[in-house]
């Protein structure tokens, strides 16, 4: 991706709440999400983040704000699920991103008529965005790999194909929620030595840390997606939790990989970061020279160059304790995206080789996107050592996994002189108590 003028850092917006420079949603981000206003008996509908702002993409169909040349895309992305969007080709995406550019300038003549699309982000609720098929989570962080391989293999933590391939596995789509949506801790079998196994609540409950990254363009079923051209076919990126019943996923994943530990839940945040928005942030994409080189169809040059991205990202929990007592969640975890041990473009690339074909809206987590630190872990199973260390939080609590009432929230943004700052907004849900097994 090209920077061309949307990615200027001195632009301003006439939405003053865009311009203060620690706001998620400046004018050079624009993201898309599905919002309604809350409490209201309305139809969900796209939006894009302007400051504190959400501007109703259907408002701004109906009053045809932005022009003849991308109505069609503002049709689309009026739409209760994005997929019509994410269909689009990368140069209608970026059309309808610079007509918003412009339209949301200081100066702009649309002015007037796109500030009567706005409506507060303080009085909206948002759902899941598209309409997501299928859902594929991958282990792309060699430190998470390593710091979990060691818990069971200590002499040989990592498995022979994990520097060879791009390890997934099939998720489950169906219970995708949305951030700020809570959750049931979930019931399964559970194996104590030397006894039979149970059915009850987990007691190992874990988050991971990970991106989702949105399909785009589809391919032909038989036709596989080459890395040159893979990243034509990303619409964006968001925050993802992959909730981990780390007792569960012990019994089960032998031979063949997670189930009902991991299928239970999986949150991610409203607003869909577009890749054209994130491209002041790209950089280099190396391995170890002792490390196996990716094979040919996950390598070209400009995913050498460029195929990385530089996302700072956080963990923090909150109690019940510290809600009650009106403290904020404390953060334990700062770690980047650029960590990872795979690419955006080697995910598309291998899931398509074979001749899968993805389709608009899909889903793909990059995995638990842990770095090379302690405090850059992004799960509890690595911080707490599978639980032989507990985990002391600013108040004195003490965590091995996550208990009921707790708050898990991460955040994620790119930062760094000479561009502006692009944010991704929260990733938030509280374990609320098991259902009766």
């Amino acid at each position: 991706m090209a920077l061309n003028e949307t990615h200027d850092p001195a632009l301003q917006s006439w939405v003053a709440s865009a311009n203060t420079g620690s706001s998620d949603f400046s004018i050079q981000n624009l993201p898309f999400a599905v919002f309604r206003r809350s409490g209201k008996n309305e139809a969900f509908r796209g939006g894009v983040a302007i400051g504190d702002q959400v501007l109703d993409m259907a408002a701004v169909r109906d009053a045809q704000a932005l022009g003849a040349e991308v109505q069609t895309q503002v049709e689309a992305a009026a739409q209760a699920q994005l997929n019509a969007l994410m269909a689009m080709s990368p140069a209608q995406c970026s059309a309808l991103r610079l007509a918003l550019s412009r339209g949301l300038r200081l100066g702009s003549a649309q002015q007037a008529a796109l500030q009567a699309c706005l409506v507060p982000q303080s009085e909206v609720e948002y759902t899941v965005p598209a309409r997501i098929g299928d859902y594929t989570d991958f282990y792309t962080s060699v430190h998470h790999a390593t710091n979990v391989g060691k818990l069971f293999r200590p002499t040989n933590p990592l498995m022979e194909n994990y520097k060879w391939v791009p390890i997934g596995y099939h998720g489950r789509a169906s219970s995708i929620r949305i951030s700020g949506v809570d959750f049931h801790r979930p019931n399964g079998q559970l194996k104590a030595p030397d006894v039979d196994p149970v059915l009850k609540p987990c007691n190992r409950l874990d988050y991971e840390l990970e991106m989702g990254i949105y399909t785009g363009q589809g391919n032909h079923w038989g036709d596989a997606i080459a890395i040159e051209a893979a990243e034509n076919h990303i619409f964006g990126l968001c925050l993802l939790n992959d909730w981990s019943a780390r007792d569960v996923q012990a019994w089960e994943y032998q031979p063949l990989g997670p189930f009902l530990s991991k299928n239970f839940a999986t949150s991610i945040s409203p607003w869909i970061v577009t890749l054209e928005a994130l491209a002041p942030y790209r950089t280099a994409f190396t391995r170890p020279a002792e490390d196996p080189q990716p094979l040919p169809y996950l390598s070209s040059q400009a995913n050498r160059e460029q195929g990385a991205l530089d996302v700072q990202l956080t963990v923090a929990i909150q109690t019940p304790q510290m809600r009650a007592a009106g403290q904020p969640a404390a953060q334990i975890t700062q770690t980047s995206y650029r960590h990872a041990y795979w690419t955006m473009a080697q995910l598309m690339a291998h899931h398509s080789v074979n001749g899968c074909d993805l389709q608009p809206g899909d889903l793909l987590g990059t995995g638990t996107l842990s770095g090379p630190t302690t405090s850059e872990a992004g799960a509890l199973l690595e911080i707490t050592e599978g639980g032989k260390k507990p985990l002391t939080l600013p108040n004195g609590e003490t965590r091995t996994f996550l208990l009921d009432g707790d708050a898990v929230v991460f955040t994620g943004w790119c930062e760094k002189p000479g561009a502006a700052r692009i944010g991704f907004g929260e990733c938030r849900a509280t374990v609320l108590p098991a259902r009766q097994a």
